[in-house]
C-alpha cells in the first residue's frame, strides 16, 4: 500500500475495498474520495468513456511497476439478487453485447474467444469423482454437454463480463446503473453471460419481458445455447466451490440438479 500513497501524495489514507484479489482500495482526503485498483483492465478507458464503469480519473505506474487506475468514487448501492430483473440491467447488458468498440479493443488485446468445446475440455479434465460430493451429477451432466456440443457452436462472439453477480451491479445516488469489476471479461455467445444471469436471478416467465428491454428476441437457439451455457459453468463453479471448500459447494450440487431436471421436463 505504501508504493500508492506515495503516488498520491500527502494527506490520503486508503482503506481495503474487499473483492478476491484485494488489489482494490478507497483513497480519502478531506471530502475528496477515489476508487484505485491495481492493474486493471486496459479497456477501462472506453468503459468508462461509455458510462458503463464511474469515470476514470487517471492511470499511473508506479515505482513497482503496476499500473494504478483511479476513478470516480460512487456513492450507491449494489443491486440486491431480485433487481435484477429490472429492464435498465437488460438494457445495460444489450449496450455491452452489442458493442463494437469493446469488441474491437479486447480484439486488439488478443483476446481469444472461448468457444463451447473449451468449457466441456475443462468440465473433463477437471473430473475428480473421488474429489466431489456427486460425481454421478457431474457425469450426467457432461454427458449432457457433450450430446448437446454440435447444437451451440455460433459464429456470433460478443464481449461477455463473465461475471454478472449482482454484487459488481451499482445504483449511484442519481439512479445511473454501472457495471464493475471488468478483469474476468472475455469474448464469447452471448449466452455465456445471459445462461448464468437469468437462471440465476430471473423468473422464466418474465424472460420475454427482460429480452425486449435486453434488445434481442429470446430465440429457441439461444434459450438452447443459454441452457448449455449455464449447465457447463455450474459444473466448473462446482469444481471451484470443492477445491477452495467453499461454503456455497453444496447449494452449487442443488443449482445444477434442479438445471438437470429442467432439461428433462424439456
Amino acid at each position: 500500500e505504501l508504493d500508492i500513497l506515495d503516488a498520491l501524495g500527502e494527506g490520503w489514507t486508503l482503506t481495503p475495498a474487499g473483492g478476491i484479489t484485494g488489489e482494490a482500495y478507497i483513497a480519502s482526503t478531506g471530502q475528496s474520495k477515489l476508487f484505485l485498483k491495481r492493474n486493471s483492465s486496459p479497456f477501462l478507458a472506453i468503459l468508462s468513456a461509455d458510462g458503463i464503469v464511474p469515470k476514470l480519473l487517471w492511470t499511473k505506474r508506479i515505482y513497482s511497476g503496476d499500473v494504478i487506475s483511479a476513478q470516480q468514487f460512487i456513492e450507491g448501492q449494489e443491486l440486491e439478487p431480485e433487481m435484477m430483473e429490472r429492464p435498465e440491467v437488460a438494457r445495460l447488458l444489450g449496450k455491452i453485447h452489442d458493442s463494437k468498440e469493446l469488441l474491437f479493443m479486447l480484439q486488439q488485446l488478443d483476446q481469444r474467444p472461448i468457444e463451447p468445446d473449451e468449457l466441456l475440455r475443462q468440465c473433463r479434465l477437471y473430473f475428480q469423482p473421488a474429489e466431489l460430493a456427486q460425481p454421478e451429477l457431474i457425469e450426467q451432466a457432461i454427458d449432457y454437454l457433450s450430446e448437446r456440443l454440435p447444437y451451440v457452436r455460433t459464429d456470433e462472439q460478443v464481449v461477455c463480463h463473465s461475471d454478472l453477480n449482482h454484487n459488481n451491479w451499482l445504483v449511484g445516488t442519481d439512479g445511473h446503473l454501472y457495471l464493475n469489476d471488468w478483469d474476468d471479461a472475455i469474448i464469447a455467445d452471448r449466452a455465456y453471460d445471459l445462461g448464468m444471469m437469468l437462471y440465476s436471478y430471473v423468473d422464466e416467465e418474465c424472460w420475454p419481458e427482460w429480452f425486449a428491454h435486453y434488445g434481442h428476441p429470446l430465440t429457441k437457439d439461444l434459450k438452447q445455447r443459454m441452457y448449455w451455457y449455464v449447465v457447463a459453468q455450474a459444473v466448473l463453479s462446482i469444481y471451484w466451490y470443492e477445491d477452495t471448500m467453499h461454503p456455497d459447494a453444496t447449494e452449487s450440487y442443488l443449482f445444477l440438479a434442479q438445471l438437470l431436471e429442467m432439461e428433462q421436463e424439456d
